[in-house]
């Protein structure tokens, strides 16, 4: 296929943005800012909701979907949030366009037509969704509400990045109601866990646990808690967020509910949630310079099969092995893809299916028919061993796992190599120009502490990871007291 991308080392942004687009997973689209998701990109994205579907299911989440719209004075409601969104939101003023009388055959805002309120576009669904509780909730009985909705948001960015920042991204957002401080916390907690799980287990990236400085929270909640993730430029990316929303939104909405002592309360609350921002981590923490990396779980094809022939006879005779061995495979759960195109070469697919990722390519022409053997060549470390037609319906699934385990390890390896530990400021600003990647530094607490250092090195403290020791020591910025260490990094 010749050069498709250009190499991490040679411009890693461009190398990103080429591989999104070569590898046939997402373009820009004609409206600014926003995306067109392909359906090869759209299918990992699928496999990611499934998995996250589950796993919020069996957690006793159920789905329900909300409006696209919040009235204006609906989004006000939580004053912290509605400022943190501010600059973020698209507003719908009219509804309803009419011939331009100036310049016939175009069109024009109807003055008439203004709304009686403007209706904000939601950048979250907090607003629209504590104000249906309050319908929802009058009883101890009524709680907990365990409620997630699959939907689109818009967040008006001005500087865009195919999956990483759009204008308009896909995502889920959980929303949840509970008789007590402790209950909700709980949950905070609880969704983390699974958000940590599933990077781990199912996007083989590696992630800290941590809770956000008070500057970092979200907009309106108490306390939020998140997961980290590396990836190969050294840049860290915040995976997901879940947040402890205290009684601020059911204040705001006065959502109250009538306690088992017969007291009247306000309802205790949590949101959460990922967008399709895992998508560029996918990306980005496994891929290399010859194309993606997908861990099998979200692989959309496990398995490629190309076929190695010179005339239609022995196509015809390869497919009639090749159809029992991808039955087999499809029968075990697998999705298997068998490229019998005869308008490209053996060459070119290889390097195609190599640049979309695809976990395990066999490889069969007349002579493996003969011996009664294929090749197979795995994705992430590019071997090739030659295998026993009789052998691949047991080899390949462990083959896949190992694929999946090796990933993971090749990822958790390469974070680890990018923590260090600092003890002055200069240290601190040495390790981000000259190596990136987390820097673990004591912090004396202050908010202004934090934007100084955020102004002076664009890095920004990612989280106060869950597992940090106690550990006395001093500010490398300000030289107070500090009883434990934070997490720095440049981010996107």
């Amino acid at each position: 296929m010749g050069k498709e991308i250009p190499t991490r080392s040679e411009d890693y942004s461009s190398w990103y943005n080429e591989l999104v687009k070569k590898a046939d997973l997402a373009e820009h689209s004609d409206v600014r800012g926003c995306m067109v998701i392909k359906p090869y990109g759209y299918s990992i994205w699928e496999k990611m909701q499934q998995a996250l579907d589950k796993m919020f299911k069996d957690t006793g989440h159920v789905n329900a979907y909300f409006p696209l719209f919040v009235p204006k004075s609906m989004f006000e409601a939580e004053e912290k949030n509605a400022e943190g969104f501010a600059k973020e939101c698209a507003i719908v003023t009219h509804y309803r366009l009419k011939s331009d009388p100036k310049n016939p055959g175009k069109l024009m805002v109807d003055p008439d037509a203004k709304l009686e309120e403007e209706l904000v576009v939601r950048p979250t669904s907090e607003a629209i969704i504590w104000s249906t509780y309050k319908k929802w909730i009058q009883s101890y009985r009524d709680l907990p509400i365990l409620v997630n909705q699959w939907a689109n948001v818009v967040r008006w960015e001005m500087r865009t990045r195919l999956f990483l920042r759009t204008a308009e991204f896909l995502w889920q957002e959980g929303h949840t109601a509970h008789a007590t401080s402790k209950e909700a916390v709980d949950e905070t907690v609880q969704m983390l866990n699974v958000y940590a799980e599933f990077a781990e287990r199912f996007m083989a990236m590696p992630v800290i646990k941590g809770r956000k400085s008070e500057g970092e929270r979200f907009p309106g909640a108490v306390d939020t808690y998140c997961i980290e993730a590396m990836m190969q430029d050294g840049k860290a990316l915040q995976a997901g967020t879940s947040h402890f929303l205290g009684q601020n939104f059911a204040n705001a909405f006065d959502v109250k509910f009538a306690t088992k002592e017969g007291k009247l309360d306000h309802v205790w609350g949590t949101s959460w949630g990922v967008s399709t921002r895992l998508m560029g981590a996918l990306i980005m923490a496994h891929s290399d310079d010859d194309g993606l990396v997908l861990p099998p779980k979200l692989a959309p094809i496990h398995v490629v099969i190309v076929p190695i022939f010179r005339n239609e006879e022995e196509l015809s005779k390869i497919t009639v092995e090749v159809d029992k061995m991808a039955k087999t495979l499809r029968d075990a759960g697998y999705t298997v893809k068998f490229d019998n195109r005869d308008t490209q070469k053996p060459g070119f697919k290889f390097a195609e299916w190599e640049l979309k990722g695809v976990p395990v390519r066999l490889a069969i022409g007349p002579r493996d028919l003969e011996n009664g053997t294929v090749e197979v060549a795995r994705r992430d470390t590019k071997t090739k061993e030659v295998m026993k037609l009789t052998d691949v319906a047991t080899a390949i699934p462990k083959l896949l796992d190992d694929i999946q385990e090796n990933i993971y390890k090749k990822a958790h390896a390469f974070r680890e190599s990018m923590i260090t530990r600092v003890d002055t400021y200069d240290e601190f600003k040495k390790v981000l120009d000259e190596k990136a990647g987390f820097v673990l530094a004591h912090w004396d607490g202050t908010p202004e502490t934090e934007a100084a250092i955020k102004e002076e090195s664009k890095a920004t403290i990612r989280c106060i990871p869950l597992d940090a020791p106690e550990e006395a020591g001093k500010c490398i910025y300000s030289g107070k007291p500090s009883s434990r260490r934070v997490l720095f990094a440049r981010a996107y």
